[in-house]
């Protein structure tokens, strides 16, 4: 399985249902909990060139997006594909 790395916050609705989708497909993910957490929130905007939405998803080092491009890519199947070995 890939590894797959998923930047969230504790009240964030859409992070919930990311990683609701995450484990209802029994995918193992690591969660980088920014809740508070300034100096996190800086490194992934300047990782993302700019970007300061929650979620935010990466499978293999590649960024995916947010909740709303995960549940796209799930819809086309794509998500199968791109965790698979």
């Amino acid at each position: 399985m890939k590894k797959i790395e998923i930047y969230t916050t504790n009240t964030c609705p859409f992070c919930f249902s990311a990683k609701d989708l995450l484990n209802k497909k029994n995918l193992v993910f690591h969660e980088v909990d920014l809740s508070g957490d300034t100096e996190g929130r800086a490194k992934l905007r300047d990782k993302l060139n700019g970007v300061t939405s929650v979620p935010q998803i990466f499978i293999e080092g590649q960024h995916i997006g947010g909740c709303d491009e995960l549940y796209a890519i799930e819809s086309t199947g794509e998500l199968d594909k791109l965790v698979s070995e």
